[in-house]
């Protein structure tokens, strides 16, 4: 099959985007589809055949656009937009991942979703009084919850960031580590905070915390309580029993929307039969205002090696017919 080349021109921002650091990106846009890039000035020129040409060219195009409006790109984003481009059959049907989806919240620029399946999450935190997120290690969904709430919060939709979770682990119980609550806390959300402080800058996070706009508790510490007004992250909710998510679930309250993230492949509890997340998405399933979205090991934005990681784990757990298999209908 004929070999040629085609030039797209960039901006100096999405050329530098494309290449990558070492030119890292390249790299791997070529080793994907077997391509050749170059860089002659002002784009790059791909050489290759039409059909691995045409998918090195919607990955470049898809990549060119999320840079220029602001998007910081890394290997992760430069691994999903293969994996993207090898799953649309044709050129000219439209993006993977919308444009109307971006979050203009990010430090170092809007906050995109790397996969369609990110997209379809965002649209779920949008149009649902209460999302469930469900899905292996590495999929985004704690950090888009995140990036969705301070969002919410910078633009003074809600008054509050309220971010909770099961205090559940193989060691150290919460009550024994030292100091207030804040700092007993702050240990089992580290991936939280990691995720704010990325978002907002540490600065920003800390100054709303000391408000009172950011607040963060164990499950415990919502009995009794009514959150209005505020955006609540409901994480590693796996570890929940059913008591403590039918709880922390009626708490919501006038002008308030939630999100429920966890994976229940991954139960700490002694008895993981009493799960709460499995037994809420089974019964919420179909409820007006309920949307729940299943995240596969394709969704994985880490390093490829998450990814079959994760497979091997899902495919050892399918041979073994776990009893918590729930395959839930997306909202």
């Amino acid at each position: 099959m004929a070999r040629e080349s085609e030039f797209l021109s960039l901006s100096d921002k999405a050329l530098r985007a494309v290449v990558g650091p070492g030119s890292r990106h390249m790299a791997l846009i070529e080793d994907a589809f077997k391509v050749l890039i170059e860089t002659p000035g002002g784009g790059v020129s791909i050489n290759g055949s039409p059909r691995d040409r045409a998918q090195a060219k919607r990955v470049v195009e898809n990549l060119a656009t999320a840079a220029d409006r602001g998007t910081e790109i890394g290997e992760a984003d430069i691994r999903a937009a293969l994996g993207q481009a090898v799953k649309t059959p044709r050129p000219g049907q439209g993006r993977s991942v919308p444009e109307a989806a971006s979050l203009p919240v990010g430090r170092r620029g809007a906050i995109a979703p790397k996969t369609a399946s990110q997209a379809k999450y965002l649209e779920l935190l949008g149009r649902c009084e209460l999302t469930f997120g469900v899905g292996p290690a590495g999929t985004g969904k704690t950090f888009l919850a995140a990036a969705y709430g301070a969002s919410l919060l910078k633009r003074g939709q809600v008054d509050r960031l309220v971010i909770t979770r099961p205090a559940v682990e193989a060691g150290e119980k919460l009550g024994f580590l030292p100091g207030d609550l804040n700092e007993k806390v702050d240990p089992y959300l580290a991936p939280i905070w990691e995720a704010l402080n990325d978002i907002l800058g540490a600065d920003d996070v800390a100054r709303r915390r000391e408000k009172g706009e950011i607040e963060a508790a164990p499950i415990a510490f919502m009995r009794g309580r009514t959150l209005s007004h505020a955006f609540v992250i409901v994480d590693e909710a796996q570890n929940t029993s059913r008591m403590q998510m039918k709880m922390v679930l009626t708490r919501l309250g006038e002008g308030a929307k939630m999100v429920v993230t966890g994976d229940p492949s991954q139960i700490d509890l002694m008895n993981p039969r009493d799960s709460g997340l499995a037994h809420a998405l089974r019964i919420l399933n179909g409820v007006e205002g309920v949307g729940i979205h299943q995240f596969k090991s394709e969704d994985v934005v880490r390093h490829a090696l998450v990814e079959r990681i994760v497979r091997a784990y899902d495919g050892d757990a399918a041979r073994n017919r776990p009893f918590n298999e729930l395959e839930p209908e997306e909202a």
